[in-house]
């Protein structure tokens, strides 16, 4: 049994696979408190689910390019996450603030795409977590990876050469997700383009996607 607040199928909104339909396994909980979080993640509405249900959900949806376990932090259900593993058959895309390495090599074999959050503090308000982000990229480098960055226009010089940093020394993909609030762009666009550059300065595989699903009023 494990606690969902949402599952629904939709399309991929963030990152790389934008577009791409899935099924969504949103669990509860999270481990950080970003200051621009807009998710409902917590227990108060949630439903109990077994693994069983959530296998028969899957295998009636079975249009799609893979399952969502996102939250919240997914990897605060580690147990859940290997048991559902084992009966899935589609790919397991895991959404993860990209913090909880130890968590993250307890079940590195049970997902096939792992997008990880780089937390800034500009933008979380939380403390720095370079070193935890660095662990937690050594373990999932042998997977499908990519890293994703939402910034605003705190967004600081010291952020950009450690997040590019990085990405360059894993190879991997870095996405640029403006910060919204209430359905809007938080950053101008001009903004965008400079932190755009700036990143692009310092290493190429840096795309700009924001948050496509809230342009289109999808959930």
């Amino acid at each position: 049994m494990v606690k969902v607040s949402e599952l629904f199928t939709s399309i991929q909104g963030e990152g790389p696979y934008v577009g791409y339909k899935q099924i969504f396994i949103r669990l509860c909980g999270c481990n950080l408190n970003c200051a621009y979080c807009d998710t409902d993640f917590g227990i108060q509405n949630s439903h109990d689910y077994t693994i069983d249900e959530l296998i028969n959900y899957c295998k009636l949806n079975n249009d799609v390019h893979s399952v969502s376990l996102t939250g919240g932090e997914p990897l605060l259900h580690t147990d859940f996450i290997k048991e559902f593993s084992k009966y899935c058959k589609l790919p397991i895309y895991l959404e993860t603030n990209g913090t909880l390495y130890k968590q993250l090599a307890d079940i590195i074999d049970c997902v096939s795409y792992i997008s990880a959050d780089i937390k800034i503090p500009s933008c979380t308000k939380n403390l720095p977590m370079w070193d935890e982000h660095e662990k937690f990229f050594d373990i999932a480098s042998g997977k499908i990876l990519f890293a994703k960055v939402v910034f605003n226009n705190e967004f600081n010089s010291n952020e950009i050469e450690k997040v590019t940093n990085l990405c360059k020394k894993y190879d991997i993909e870095l996405i640029l997700q403006p910060q919204m609030k209430s359905g809007a762009l938080n950053v101008t666009s001009t903004e965008i383009l400079k932190y755009l550059d700036l990143c692009l300065n310092k290493y190429k595989k840096v795309r700009l996607i924001p948050q496509v699903h809230k342009f289109l009023n999808i959930i």
